[in-house]
């Protein structure tokens, strides 16, 4: 670590977050002497498989599933990709249109889901997005409701990435379970009431089941992954937000779940994802991810202490300050403010003359004036969305780095709001 980034005080941990050594530490063999392509038959290949095959069932271990249904991709934007285009183009390969498709989403999602399907939408696929409290926490009620006939897949992220609202997911998982069993035995019931009947041929294919896809790439380091727990068919996770390499996730695709590849040119990954695997970085996913298991407790304590400390400071010692992070449904590292009358731009570039990196929202969309989506969803008006800054803490964060947060930002936004006129 160079002295100018470490002498600095990171609070960007929803951004990416900095590699474990431990992580490096087993990595770096892979970047020289065991070089071999995995898909290769001799000894270099085989030396490469092994590393990849541990990473695959360090995975599964972590979320309590069969190794074979680990799917490695570059990102959990790639395996959100992969979910929601390789289930609509596994269900038109067995005979289903698209726009007789009905796929459940929520207003808070990140563009990684919202964007493929917007681009489906146009081509008539049928989406329903599901509002938010104020919490940015989707309603379970509003959720059955907009359960229809012709759903086939359900999207609900884990964790949002900007206010760090926890969603109910296995409460979506037990319900949509539930809808599928229920659908099965009436099925059964009809067949064999029907059996002999000429109506029979009318039942002969199974109901269509509900597929449920959820991205916990913000999750991972914080909450229960168990995918048998949770419910669901399909999971996205990514590398770089548990102190892991960038350029490398995963997709946990339940056995049974149809899914077809996006990409051809080759038959990697069961046929799923086309393309030499980046060895690499899959082991070091492999051990951030198991790492992530072991110390998820010790460090969600840590990080709590801090979050609350930042959070009630800054609430006593500033005035005109909105949490936008309800700290009984949010991960422990989020804290998300809006500082009325200035813009979060121009907090976070403040900040980080000081040598403080925060945010003004998603990481992908930092570059993007628009107010937050997210924002907008939980019902803060755009004016205030624009006040906006989120912290996101991480392990390595400190006592002392949070103290002089809240000493270094009172003036800050009091000098801000002085040149503001809006304030």
């Amino acid at each position: 670590m160079s002295k100018e980034i470490k002498n600095k005080i990171y609070l960007d941990h929803s951004a990416t977050t900095p590699m474990d050594e431990r992580v490096l530490k087993a990595m770096q063999p892979y970047f020289s002497s065991k070089f071999g392509n995995p898909s290769s038959i001799h000894g270099f290949g085989q030396v490469a498989i092994a590393g990849v095959d541990q990473a695959r069932e360090q995975v599964a271990k972590f979320l309590n599933c069969s190794p074979d249904e680990i799917i490695f991709t570059s990102g959990a934007t790639e395996s959100d990709n992969l979910a929601i285009k390789g289930i609509i183009k596994a269900l038109k390969k067995q005979g289903m249109k698209r726009e007789k498709m009905h796929i459940i989403t929520s207003l808070v999602e990140h563009d990684a889901i919202l964007e493929p399907l917007m681009e489906q939408e146009k081509k008539g696929l049928q989406v329903t997005h599901l509002q938010v409290d104020k919490s940015g926490v989707v309603d379970i009620e509003k959720f059955k409701k907009a359960i229809k006939d012709n759903t086939v897949l359900v999207s609900v992220m884990y964790v949002n990435s900007e206010v760090g609202s926890i969603q109910p997911i296995r409460e979506i998982g037990k319900i949509i379970k539930k809808i599928n069993e229920q659908r099965l035995n009436d099925w059964k019931k009809c067949r064999t009431r029907d059996r002999g009947d000429s109506s029979t041929t009318l039942r002969a294919s199974k109901p269509q089941p509900i597929y449920f896809h959820t991205d916990a790439t913000q999750a991972v380091n914080f909450l229960d992954c168990d995918v048998k727990r949770l419910h669901c068919d399909l999971l996205s996770l990514s590398g770089h937000k548990i102190y892991g390499p960038k350029g490398v996730g995963a997709l946990y695709v339940k056995l049974g779940t149809p899914l077809e590849a996006v990409q051809r040119g080759g038959h990697h990954e069961g046929n799923l994802r086309s393309g030499t695997l980046n060895v690499t970085g899959i082991v070091g996913l492999g051990v951030a991810v198991q790492l992530a298991g072991q110390e998820q407790t010790k460090n969600n304590l840590k990080i709590t202490k801090l979050r609350d400390m930042l959070v009630d400071k800054i609430m006593k010692n500033i005035p005109d300050v909105i949490l936008n992070t309800d700290r009984e449904q949010a991960t422990p590292a989020h804290a998300h403010f809006s500082f009325l009358g200035v813009e979060g731009e121009s907090i976070l570039i403040a900040l980080d003359l000081e040598g403080i990196a925060v945010s003004t929202g998603s990481a992908c969309a930092a570059k993007d004036l628009k107010a937050s989506h997210v924002l907008l969803a939980m019902g803060i008006k755009p004016e205030i969305a624009h006040n906006s800054i989120r912290f996101s803490l991480g392990k390595h964060n400190t006592e002392a780095e949070i103290k002089k947060v809240i000493k270094i930002l009172p003036p800050i936004i009091k000098k801000l709001r002085k040149m503001s006129p809006e304030y």
